[in-house]
This record gives structure tokens, sequence and C-alpha cells, in this order.
């Protein structure tokens, strides 16, 4: 299982806290140091049954700063793929993937119900 992440995010730290907790085990990768590449985006959208919108870290700076609010609405989702492929602190965190599912965002409860089986 790969979990995705940034390490100064507290969200990500209680993601990573909440696996080690609940004995699931998991490689890390910084999503600032290796972005994800528009091939993995895909994979990962299809894989989460997610629209491209819901992988966009809508709360960071750069999103704002960017002004993506307004600019996402009037793009393809393949422009939104190789936008989001361009730096890694436009994707939301954490994003954990196995070869089933990905998850993106750490909510407690979905987690549970997707992992705990």
């Amino acid at each position: 299982m790969l979990i995705v992440c940034y390490p100064k995010c507290t969200t990500c730290k209680k993601a990573q806290k909440w696996l080690a907790d609940n004995n699931i085990s998991f490689e890390e990768r910084n999503i600032k140091e290796e972005r994800p590449s528009a091939d993995e985006l895909k994979k990962w959208i299809t894989l989460s049954k997610l629209p491209v919108r819901r992988f966009f870290n809508t709360s960071g700076m750069l999103y704002r700063e960017m002004q993506l609010k307004e600019k996402l609405p009037g793009m393809s989702d393949e422009e939104m793929i190789s936008l989001l492929s361009s730096d890694g602190m436009l994707v939301k965190r954490p994003i954990l993937v196995n070869d089933e599912t990905v998850l993106v965002g750490f909510k407690e409860d979905l987690w549970k119900e997707m992992l705990l089986k």
C-alpha cells in the first residue's frame, strides 16, 4: 500500500498514525519531492471513481494563487490532469493507493470501511 503525502501536513500525519495503529503497512512517498505523473493520476482517478476535480488541494496556497476555483470549470479532464501532474502541492493529500482502490484525503470512517474489512 502506498501513501502519497506531504510530511508537514497534519492530516497526512493523522492518516499515517491511523494506518500504524491499525497495523496496516504502507510505503510513504513525499508528494512534493516525487509528484504524481499524469499516467499515475489517470490510473488513480479511475480506481477512485471520483471526478478529477476531487484530486485538487482546494485549501492550498497554490490553488488560490492560480485562481483555479474560477478556471477549473472551463478545463477538460486532460487539462486538469496535466495541471495536477505539474506540481504535487496542487494535489489533495493524503492519497492512499492499493490494487483495488484509491482514497483521497483522510476520512477515518471511509478508511475504516474500505480498509478494515
